[in-house]
């Protein structure tokens, strides 16, 4: 860092500290030659109970903990009864992986082949293995060691090593009722669906939260107040909240931010890095990139006009079905109280036959005040929604609408998944276990086509899946960044979240998120070399 005049420069910045921006921080200063400035809006909370204690993961919510979250709602969704919806991420060192539910899944081959048809073999699966065993330190069982990483930052527990009955019965009832084999690890190539006992999580050994903070800005790596050890020029900058890129013609140069109630300025002699999650589109279109009509209106001067900015927005949907529980399996459940789940499945479309191999569908078991919740998401929304500026206010939220419902294929595609994988998992789980009856919805419910789209409409929920709103793209082709991050029609500007995604993932989006922050910086350090 240099602070000749008090102006405040490194080589890189990067703007949050989420997945992708704390593995780019600490790849890129794993050269001691190169500097990075990493702005973060909220706190490093690391140690805080409700952060570090896994079993606070179900609960961490905007509402309960709102010290940790952006505040914010999304504009009302008409197909879902004019419903409002949070807009929210972690505001906080790691950002959304502080707070998420610590499930750790990788895209699958199916969706990363369509990631290298538009974008070369850097996006390729094998080369995306490669890039998640470097990651990953796997603690947990697998048929297939050659896909996992053992030596990586990030730790990732199987977890539980015993499963509870209440898995064991659910598994057992979702794999007789889809014709599915229980498999071992959800994260092989080779085994992407059915039923599994153990989900694999973002956890240390002891079942506290590994998140991107305690993985690549842990004490190792930088001291508390955000300095960089041992000759590492890294510098973390908390209580800052970015406003704008700085432009020098269509150069970024840095940016403008808010630390604790003072407007700063940090230049960047090589790149500037968002990776805002939620925030980066709107970072964008504050700094005039984005469509220009909509700029023009909120009196945003226009660097580049690229219609596509926030166009995108894609979400997973999120539905649950209850079902009363045995009340002597809940004991067991303390055997492993970090475990969080009782067990899941990955399965395809309901409607698809028996060659469609990809995945449509996450179940998730959650025991939940002495009853069992699946958790329903629909993994291939044809939806999509859009971000919107209110107006030139940096500070002000967004019009962010996620379009829910609005293509009637994901509506007609839950029904399904009600109607063939719920109704026969309730059967089947009711034969190994008559304790076990399904409450919500009914049969009843299930057998009536308007009765059935009152409650999915009713009981949806929102996942903090949200995607794509910068896809990575060529610019004709609906993106906003190439395929190494860099936001086309401007020099020296990068986005590298999951914003980027290109075609929706098949899972949880923190993984792909880890993902794309590392294959980006090694790309940077690849080209520094060359």
């Amino acid at each position: 860092m240099n602070k000749s005049e008090s102006k405040i420069i490194f080589d890189y910045i990067v703007v949050g500290t989420g997945p992708a921006g704390a593995v780019m921080a600490k790849t890129l200063t794993d050269d001691k030659n190169t500097s990075v400035l990493v702005l973060e809006a909220g706190e490093n909370n690391d140690r805080d109970q409700p952060i570090r204690d896994s079993r606070f993961a179900p609960e961490l919510e905007e509402k309960f903990f709102p010290q940790y979250f952006w505040q914010g709602e999304g504009v009302p969704q008409p197909e879902v009864d004019e419903r409002t919806f949070e807009w929210t991420t972690g505001r906080l060192s790691g950002g959304g992986s502080s707070i998420n539910g610590e499930q750790y899944v990788r895209p699958t081959p199916a969706v990363l082949k369509e990631w290298e048809r538009l974008l070369g073999s850097l996006w390729s699966p094998e080369q995306v293995i490669q890039n998640f065993k470097q990651l990953e330190n796997y603690d947990g069982k697998t048929n297939n060691p050659v896909i996992h990483g053992f030596h990586g930052r990030l730790n990732i527990r199987q977890t539980p090593t015993n499963p509870p009955h209440v898995t064991k019965k659910l598994v057992s009832a979702i794999k007789d009722a889809t014709g599915f084999p229980k498999i071992l690890d959800y994260n092989d190539p080779r085994t992407p669906l059915g039923p599994f006992n153990r989900w694999q999580l973002y956890q240390r050994s002891n079942g506290e939260r590994e998140s991107s903070s305690t993985a690549f800005l842990s004490s190792d790596i930088m001291t508390p107040d955000g300095l960089g050890v041992n000759d590492r020029k890294l510098r973390v900058f908390y209580k800052s909240t970015a406003l704008r890129i700085l432009f020098e013609g269509k150069k970024a140069i840095g940016i403008e931010f808010l630390k604790e109630g003072r407007m700063v300025q940090a230049f960047a002699r090589k790149k500037v890095i968002i990776s805002a999650g939620i925030n980066s589109a709107q970072l964008l279109m504050l700094s005039g990139i984005g469509p220009s009509k909509d700029l023009k209106q909120t009196g945003i001067p226009i660097v580049f006009d690229n219609p596509n900015v926030g166009k995108y927005l894609t979400n997973h949907t999120l539905n649950t079905a209850t079902f009363t529980m045995n009340q002597k399996d809940i004991p067991e459940l303390q055997n492993d109280p970090f475990s969080l789940y009782t067990g899941g499945a990955f399965l395809p479309h309901p409607l698809s036959g028996r060659s469609d191999r990809s995945r449509a569908v996450q179940l998730i078991g959650i025991p939940a005040e002495g009853n069992l919740i699946i958790a329903i998401l629909f993994l291939k929304p044809k939806s999509r929604g859009t971000i919107k500026m209110q107006n030139n206010d940096p500070l002000k939220i967004v019009f962010a609408d996620e379009g829910f419902l609005e293509n009637e294929y994901d509506l007609n595609s839950i029904k399904e998944i009600y109607r063939t994988y719920i109704k026969n998992i309730a059967e089947k789980l009711s034969n190994i276990d008559p304790t076990y009856q399904l409450v919500n919805p009914t049969l009843e419910t299930m057998n009536d086509d308007e009765q059935l789209e009152n409650f999915i409409k009713e009981n949806f929920g929102h996942n903090h899946h949200q995607q794509s709103s910068l896809r990575m793209a060529p610019l004709n082709k609906g993106g906003v960044v190439d395929r190494f991050g860099s936001v086309h029609g401007v020099d020296n500007l990068i986005v590298a979240d999951a914003q980027i995604i290109p075609f929706t993932v098949d899972g949880n989006t923190s993984a792909a998120a880890f993902l794309i922050g590392y294959t980006i910086a090694k790309q940077l350090m690849q080209e520094k070399w060359n």
